[in-house]
């Protein structure tokens, strides 16, 4: 049903599959490893907390992002919320109006 079975290796022996789905049912991530690779635990462990954080509070996880680690915050949608951005007022570490960081 998910495509587990790669038919160029072989007919009915799976690859190293590791699906994400929400509560929904609906496929958030996709690891694909081949036959002669193990899967690396806390990476997995690292998306899924990844994937649960952008979830809960709305951003983004940058690159190598640790459960810990400073969040991308989304850009501003109004004029008004990047006045409050330029500011300061949000309390965000910003690399520039478009570009900042929050702790969670």
């Amino acid at each position: 049903m998910y495509g587990m079975i790669a038919p160029d290796i072989s007919t009915n022996t799976t690859v190293r599959n590791v699906f994400i789905l929400d509560e929904e049912q609906i496929i958030r991530a996709i690891l694909v490893y081949p036959l002669s690779t193990g899967r690396y635990i806390p990476e997995i462990i690292r998306l899924l907390t990844a994937l649960q954080v952008t979830t809960e509070y709305k951003v983004a996880t940058p690159a190598d992002w640790l459960p810990g680690d400073p969040v991308v915050v989304p850009a501003p949608q109004t004029y008004e919320e990047l006045l409050k951005r330029v500011s300061g007022e949000e309390g965000y570490c910003c690399v520039d109006w478009y570009l900042c960081y929050t702790n969670i």
